[in-house]
């Protein structure tokens, strides 16, 4: 199997500067542009896609289904695993904020910061088990070739990390996860070679 893991295009709180974990916000009118660009640049590529995986959350959903449409596919199907990861009480705050409310418990990379373990909050350990879940799931649910994953920047990032076998604080500042960029995880493929469409969005 080849799964292709696609990031939502921008949201209503992406757009804020908020962090929404698992708010459940549509897309801007760029996540929609962003959303389309995506979809014809699998088209382009010649990307053989069987089956597209979304998150329940309206952000990913909307975005997998213009890929559906786009690429004549059945429509996505949801799962629950895809979910974003629970960000506690930093649900709904400011991504600025995450250094005063949360240091020195953090990670910074060089566009975005990663609070760690604020109250309620998934921490990445955790998040990492989701991750190879979802790759569990795949293997024993789906028969299909090639599969897109549609979800979010953080437990996007740690099924990367789950199944190239990486440590979490690597994954995390080794790349940006923008909207709408899509990452191929195969075994004929090297960690490196991620990212197969990338953008410039550096929203958390």
């Amino acid at each position: 199997m080849i799964i292709y893991l696609a990031r939502h295009g921008q949201d209503e709180d992406n757009a804020a500067g908020l962090l929404n974990g698992r708010r459940d916000t549509n897309l801007t009118a760029v996540g929609l542009a962003q959303a389309n660009l995506l979809a014809q640049t699998i088209k382009e590529l010649g990307i053989e896609i069987n089956q597209i995986y979304s998150s329940p959350l309206k952000r990913a959903y909307q975005t997998a289904k213009i890929v559906a449409d786009t690429l004549g596919l059945s429509q996505p199907e949801k799962l629950e695993l895809l979910i974003e990861r629970d960000f506690g009480i930093m649900t709904g705050k400011s991504g600025r904020d995450i250094e005063s409310l949360c240091a020195p418990d953090i990670i910074k990379s060089d566009t975005i910061n990663y609070f760690l373990s604020p109250t309620g909050a998934e921490t990445f350990p955790q998040l990492l088990v989701r991750g190879q879940e979802v790759l569990n799931w795949l293997q024993e649910n789906s028969s299909t070739k090639n599969v897109l994953l549609v979800t979010h920047g953080d437990i996007g990032k740690m099924i990367y990390a789950a199944f190239y076998h990486l440590d979490w604080p690597e994954v995390l500042t080794k790349f940006h996860f923008g909207n709408s960029e899509l990452l191929l995880l195969s075994a004929d493929s090297q960690p490196a070679d991620r990212q197969v469409h990338k953008t410039e969005q550096y929203n958390q």
